[in-house]
């Protein structure tokens, strides 16, 4: 399914939470979707799954607009960090309802996770840890098989071997059956390698779509002298740079064996780190 954001803005009174985005998804990928706290993440996936409107701008998917459109939402899953799913429902009960609505759910799925991650189908939302309810989304998620699943910090209280079993999965479905996954998460160094795609949010506004294997390739942190690091990065697209004792790092966007051919040593940096660089302010991005 074809995603193409056009313009899109959304004001609450006098703050932009997106400010004039336009970029397209256009295949089955995993895509990150990063950013600091405000960029605008939550609300971009709130728009897109048909949640709410956008101030001005469109969003459509194969053409369409999302909001008020079964046929459409019906192919979306969004799992948020949080309040996903009543109360007062039993895990059954949520796990029935969902299955009803996505008509590509697989049952046999959200049974196997079920037991993997030791849920209770008769406890209610409300008893359920913030471990559990996060499993519990990420059952919903996988399970729904939607088109477009989306997934904003899903895992909030999870330990680390919940969270290692969800990425395992996560890519073993993705291999069975392709889908378009937007995964938007501030633990970057655990899921970097799962992106095929990498989308960074600053303040409401897009400053990176790439490639994740071009990133990993064409981005690294040069070090020597303070003489040879300038020579070398001068005409670059330099990230950051710093100095000390007579000696520099410089973080840069640009080919790792021109570097070393200039007897410089040579890095990659995490996207992680990119995207921190990225986002330091306005004048970073």
């Amino acid at each position: 399914m074809k995603i193409e954001i056009k313009n899109v803005t959304k004001k609450y009174k006098q703050t932009y939470a997106l400010n004039n985005v336009s970029f397209t998804l256009d295949e089955p990928k995993i895509y990150g979707l990063l950013g600091r706290n405000g960029a605008g993440k939550t609300t971009f996936m709130e728009i897109l799954s048909g949640q709410i409107l956008a101030s001005s701008g469109q969003i459509t998917i194969d053409g369409e607009n999302p909001f008020d459109n079964q046929r459409l939402t019906e192919s979306i899953c969004l799992i948020k960090e949080g309040n996903n799913f009543k109360k007062d429902l039993k895990v059954k009960n949520v796990l029935k309802i969902y299955s009803l609505f996505y008509p590509t759910w697989d049952q046999t799925l959200a049974d196997e996770l079920v037991k993997e991650y030791k849920l209770k189908l008769n406890a209610k939302v409300k008893t359920l840890s913030k471990g559990m309810e996060s499993a519990l989304g990420i059952i919903v998620g996988l399970a729904s098989k939607a088109p477009i699943t989306i997934f904003d910090e899903p895992y909030i209280g999870l330990d680390a071997a919940a969270r290692k079993m969800f990425y395992e999965i996560l890519l073993e479905e993705y291999e069975a059956e392709k889908r378009t996954i937007i995964f938007s998460t501030h633990l970057i160094d655990e899921v970097s390698l799962l992106f095929e795609e990498v989308l960074i949010l600053q303040e409401g506004s897009l400053v990176l779509q790439e490639e994740a294997e071009l990133l990993r390739n064409n981005t690294c942190a040069v070090s020597g002298t303070i003489k040879k690091v300038e020579t070398f990065i001068a005409g670059k697209k330099v990230l950051e740079k710093r100095k000390l004792a007579g000696m520099m790092t410089a973080y840069i966007y640009g080919n790792m064996e021109d570097a070393k051919d200039a007897g410089l040593s040579v890095e990659g940096v995490p996207i992680q780190e990119l995207m921190i660089y990225l986002t330091k302010g306005k004048e970073g991005a």
